[in-house]
C-alpha cells in the first residue's frame, strides 16, 4: 500500500514529512506488528511497541504525540470510516459475492459449518478487516446492515427466495424445535419455531449456491429469548416457572414475534413492552405499554399479570442489575 494512495482513500492527514513511502499491511495488535506494517491505534497504548516492532506508520484519531519522525502519521476524523474505506477497496480487486440478510439469519449462520469460501461476517470493524484483508478468491459473504456497514461492498445481493419448505419440525414448544432435514433428526434443539423460516432461508442459500455445510447443536441465538421467572422476577430454571419474559433487542423482529405468541400461545395472558421511540408501530397490538427506562419495565411487570412479557429493545442482562434478585445465572447456560 502506497502511502499517498492510503492518504487519499481514508482523507486522511498527514502529519510530518516522513523516510517511509508504503506499507505491506495493515495491524491492529501492537504485539503482532512486523516491519513495513501501518498501525491501526485503536489502542493508543500500543503505539510506543508497535514502533519499537517496526510500524512504518500510525494511523490515528485522538491526539498523539509525534514520537519517530521517519514513519508516517495519518490523523483521520475516524478509524472506522477510514478502515471502511480502505476495504472497500480492497475488496474490489477480489471475486466476491456478498448476501445481505437480517440479524436473525446471520447469528444462525455464525453457528453452521461451511467451507472456508463462506464467511459469516460480525464483530468488529477491526476484526472484520482482519478476516477479509488477505481474503481467499471466490469467497461467498454473508452480513447484516445493521451489524457490519453495507458501505464496505459495491455490490450485494438478497438471498434467493424459495417456495417449498426443507424442515420438517417433529416436536415443538415456543422455545425449542425438533426437526428433520434432509433426513436426519435434530432432537430438542434450542431454536424457537419462530427461526425456523429463517432457518430455511439460509439453507436454501447454501443450497443454491452448492456451498457443503454441516448442522451442529443450535445455541440460543440472544433472539426471542426467554428467561422464566417467579413473581419477584427472580431467574429459574428453565420450565420451572409460569411467567416468561422474553427479550428482543431488535425491534425489527418484534412485530412478527407479537404474532407468533398470539398465535402459538392463544391461551395465555401475554403483554408486550416496547421502547417509547418504537411505539408508533404497534397501534392494531393489544396489551402493548410503553416504557421509556428500565425502572417502568419493572414497574410493568411487577403490577400485571402474564404468563409471557414480550420486552423489546433490550436483552436480559437488565435482570443482572440491583432492582432484581438473581437467583440463577441464565437460561439456556446449562
Amino acid at each position: 500500500m502506497r502511502l499517498e494512495n492510503v492518504l487519499a482513500l481514508i482523507d486522511g492527514k498527514l502529519i510530518n514529512t516522513p523516510f517511509v513511502k508504503q506499507f505491506t499491511t495493515l495491524a491492529f495488535d501492537a504485539s503482532r506488528v512486523k516491519r513495513g506494517d501501518l498501525f491501526v491505534a485503536f489502542d493508543e497504548t500500543g503505539i510506543e511497541e508497535a514502533i519499537f516492532n517496526g510500524a512504518y506508520g500510525i494511523l490515528f484519531e485522538k491526539p498523539t504525540q509525534i514520537r519517530d519522525t521517519e514513519i508516517a502519521w495519518i490523523k483521520v476524523t475516524s478509524l472506522e470510516n477510514a478502515l471502511t474505506r480502505l476495504l472497500r477497496f480492497r475488496l474490489i480487486e477480489k471475486d466476491i459475492v456478498v448476501y445481505a440478510c437480517n440479524e436473525a439469519i446471520l447469528k444462525l449462520a455464525l453457528q453452521v459449518i461451511t467451507q472456508s469460501n463462506f464467511i459469516a461476517l460480525s464483530g468488529t470493524i477491526s476484526e472484520i478487516v482482519q478476516t477479509l484483508w488477505e481474503l481467499e478468491e471466490a469467497t461467498t459473504l454473508l452480513f447484516c446492515p445493521l451489524i457490519t456497514p453495507k458501505e464496505i461492498f459495491t455490490d450485494i445481493k438478497k438471498i434467493p427466495s424459495f417456495s417449498s419448505h426443507s424442515i420438517t419440525i417433529m416436536e415443538q414448544t415456543l422455545f425449542e424445535s425438533s426437526f428433520i432435514y434432509r433426513d436426519v433428526f435434530y432432537e430438542r434443539q434450542n431454536i424457537s419455531p419462530f427461526f425456523i423460516p429463517y432457518l430455511e432461508e439460509l439453507l436454501h442459500l447454501f443450497s443454491s449456491l452448492e456451498i457443503d455445510f454441516r448442522l451442529k447443536k443450535f445455541t440460543p441465538i440472544e433472539h426471542f429469548e426467554a428467561v422464566f421467572t417467579n413473581k419477584k422476577l427472580e431467574i429459574k430454571e428453565f420450565g420451572t416457572s409460569d411467567r416468561v419474559l422474553i427479550f428482543e433487542k431488535n425491534c425489527d423482529l418484534v412485530k412478527n414475534e407479537i404474532n407468533y405468541l398470539q398465535k402459538h400461545a392463544s391461551w395465555a395472558k401475554i403483554i408486550f413492552l416496547i421502547p417509547y421511540l418504537h411505539n408508533d408501530n404497534f397501534d392494531d397490538v393489544e396489551n402493548i405499554f410503553i416504557y421509556k427506562n428500565e425502572s417502568e419495565i419493572f414497574r410493568l411487570l411487577q403490577s400485571h399479570e402474564f404468563h409471557f412479557a414480550l420486552i423489546a429493545g433490550l436483552d436480559k442482562s437488565i435482570l443482572a442489575k440491583p432492582l432484581v434478585s438473581q437467583a440463577q445465572i441464565s437460561l439456556f447456560d446449562f
